[in-house]
């Protein structure tokens, strides 16, 4: 009688051994896939100050431009004035006045537009070293939720398959993701070229 039971209790034995294996991988999905939507979510902000800063490098580039724009119509205005002096010597007094007082307010107006320049060429370059500096965690987060996913995709295939190798080889992905989504939220300056361009 010992020796019929013996398949059952192996067959039990097994059943109970793939349901506590089974129970640590639907674990492990869990945790992956809730740590996944919190890189989902940051990551999601990180591209809006991305896009932000992208804004504000654009702004303040076309604002130099007009800027610069400016100063080169007072420098000209300023030379045409001058070249009218110069081509009028026997002006009377009162209009000499007024053209070198217009010469003197253009020549202002130039160097402002120059002094106003430096300001902003000063908050374009930040707000490009900015996007640059979010762009590192960007891609850190989406490198973290590819490898997450793919943690996720070889459990699911474990949970089918009962291959413990595939389990182990789910559980680096799913590190490497923990890795770069750790980096994404505090700010470590771990990144990998090579991934960002593949995924890019």
């Amino acid at each position: 009688m010992p020796d019929a039971l013996e398949p059952i209790q192996n067959e039990v034995q097994d059943h109970a051994g793939d349901s506590r294996f089974n129970g640590f991988i639907a674990l492990f999905v869990a945790v992956v896939a809730t740590f996944m939507a919190l890189c989902n979510v940051k990551d999601g902000n990180v591209v809006q100050a991305m896009q932000q800063s992208q804004a504000r490098a654009v702004d303040q580039w076309a604002y130099y431009q007009s800027k610069s724009t400016k100063q080169h119509i007072a420098e000209n205005s300023a030379d045409l004035l001058r070249a009218v002096l110069e081509s009028a010597p026997a002006m009377r007094p009162e209009a000499k006045a007024r053209v070198e007082a217009r010469i003197a307010a253009q020549e202002a107006a130039a160097k402002k537009a120059d002094a106003e320049k430096t300001q902003i060429r000063a908050e374009a370059e930040q707000a490009a070293r900015d996007y640059d500096a979010m762009n590192v965690h960007d891609d850190q987060f989406d490198l973290a939720e590819a490898c997450l996913s793919v943690g996720i995709a070889l459990a699911g295939v474990t949970a089918l398959t009962r291959k413990r190798w595939l389990f182990r080889v789910a559980m680096v992905f799913a590190g490497l993701g923990f890795l770069f989504g750790l980096a994404g939220f505090l700010h470590w300056n771990l990144h990998s070229d090579f991934m960002a361009k593949v995924l890019g």
